[in-house]
């Protein structure tokens, strides 16, 4: 009778370890979703500030170009002797370079927001939960 309650209880704890493996692997496949989905998300808005910053960037090389026109122009008039028209055009250029100067400095701080090109968050994530399944396995 000693036997029989041993296998029994045998068959119950087998059934239970099946249990938790089918479990543990269902979430581990959850998991495994959400942290890819994570990673796209974190992705996608890397991928924006990087567009973004190369946009302001060519933004600021139009401005430059149109800056140095006014200079040309400024030192055309000057050489012509007209001094009301050069000091218009100077200030002009100057201006429009440092709207460049600026438009390029803000396009520098959106590509360094948008860099290294790797799912931080979502690595970050993953490593955490290889270190929980290590120490839940350990136990």
């Amino acid at each position: 009778m000693e036997r029989s309650s041993a296998t029994q209880l045998s068959r119950d704890q087998q059934h239970s370890t099946g249990e938790l493996v089918k479990m543990m692997t269902e979430q581990m496949s959850v998991l495994v979703r959400d942290e890819l989905k994570l990673a796209q998300h974190e992705m996608t808005s890397k991928g924006k500030q990087a567009a973004l910053g190369a946009g302001m960037f060519g933004a600021s090389g139009v401005v430059a170009i149109y800056g140095a026109g006014c200079l040309l122009a400024c030192a055309i008039i000057a050489i012509s002797g007209v001094v009301a028209a050069w000091l218009a055009a100077l200030i002009v250029g100057v201006a429009l370079l440092a709207a460049a100067g600026g438009a390029a400095l803000a396009g520098k701080q959106r590509l360094s927001k948008a860099t290294p090109p790797v799912p931080q968050e979502a690595v970050a994530n993953v490593k955490a939960d290889v270190e929980e399944i290590k120490e839940s396995t350990h136990r």
